[in-house]
């Protein structure tokens, strides 16, 4: 739990990093507070020691952008359910301009849910829809407590999986995107973000995984054909290259060569619909 706390407070510090640059992605202002000084400190030191720091940096504000861009999108289009699974310290309860009537679902471990709720509440603020968290362990059964919160499988939903898939084994991502397909009613959108397998099996990437997985947070799932693994559990799905779609956001700050790759890049969103 300790590990999973601290990765949490480690994005948002990243993300409250982003909030303060002039040329931001998106703005936070909660995530310095949800950060906390672990948050902070693990910062700290991921820039002094990662030599990769920066582009995971540009990773995890592109990510966020897009993701956020992406439950707009399907907010505006009428969707009134939304799911965060592995919420994390995010904050899009209290940041998003979410439409009347939204419930968002806020699903991750207990201890976690109720220390950003302690934080979240010395801050006074106010959600600006109607939020409801779950505590729950994500490789067991939530889908029935998820019901029983107020969620209602005939309606569509949209759901997030942010920063999650690659840190559990194959049958736990299944065991997941499984209890998600039994819940979302078509029409239901998902945005998820993966590594692909040849990334994971490539040599230059086996330094750090060792490492990752000696502090408690490896990787050890991916997919060299998403589509075909979202197909399975009933998604039509699209993939985006990251390095292009922050090039989209700002060209200057994230150059991106004007024919990118063609084959799979090592990290990947994926955007699916039912």
């Amino acid at each position: 739990m300790p590990s999973v706390q601290q990765t949490a407070r480690w994005v948002a510090a990243q993300r409250a990093r982003e909030s303060e640059r002039s040329d931001r992605l998106f703005l936070d202002p909660l995530a310095g507070h949800l950060a906390g000084e672990e948050g902070r400190a693990a910062l700290r030191i991921s820039e002094q020691f990662n030599p990769r720091h920066q582009s995971t940096a540009d990773y995890i504000v592109t990510r966020t952008r897009f993701l956020d861009e992406f439950a707009i999108q399907g907010n505006k289009k009428g969707i009134r359910q939304v799911v965060i699974v592995a919420a994390g310290m995010d904050a899009r309860a209290y940041r998003l301009p979410w439409r009347d009537g939204t419930t968002l679902y806020e699903l991750d471990y207990p201890e976690l849910l109720d220390s950003k709720d302690q934080l979240l509440n010395r801050q006074g603020t106010i959600a600006q829809c109607h939020r409801i968290t779950l505590g729950a362990n994500l490789e067991s059964e939530w889908g029935d407590p998820l019901i029983s919160a107020g969620f209602h499988p005939e309606q569509a939903s949209l759901w997030l999986i942010e920063g999650l898939l690659y840190y559990l084994h194959e049958a736990a991502v299944n065991g997941i995107l499984q209890q998600v397909a039994r819940l979302a009613a078509p029409g239901s959108q998902l945005s998820a973000d993966l590594v692909s397998q040849s990334c994971l099996s490539s040599a230059w990437m086996k330094e750090a995984l060792e490492a990752m997985k000696q502090n408690g947070m490896g990787w050890y799932f991916g997919s060299d054909d998403p589509s075909a693994l979202f197909a399975k559990h009933g998604w039509q799905a699209e993939i985006k290259n990251p390095d292009v779609e922050a090039a989209k956001y700002d060209p200057e700050r994230f150059p991106v060569s004007a024919n990118p790759p063609v084959q799979l890049p090592p990290m990947f969103f994926v955007v699916a619909s039912r």
